[in-house]
């Protein structure tokens, strides 16, 4: 597992973890706040992953994340 943590353009922070792919899937969860305060939480999977590492796993993860929050709200 790896931790993950950032900002949703909607000004919401969120810190988790995310499971390394598998099969090329990569499971991730975390928690959301806005001004400190719980705002929700959201899971979610990014499939094809199976090449991708670092980085740019990283910013897959975020940016599924962020649309799992900003297209839900």
């Amino acid at each position: 597992m790896a931790d993950i943590s950032g900002k949703a353009s909607n000004g919401f922070t969120y810190e988790g973890d995310y499971q390394l792919p598998s099969a090329g899937r990569v499971h991730w969860s975390v928690t959301f706040r806005h001004n400190g305060d719980f705002a929700g939480m959201r899971h979610g999977c990014v499939h094809g992953m199976q090449d991708m590492h670092g980085a740019g796993l990283e910013e897959a993860v975020k940016r599924d994340i962020e649309a799992a929050w900003t297209e839900a709200r």
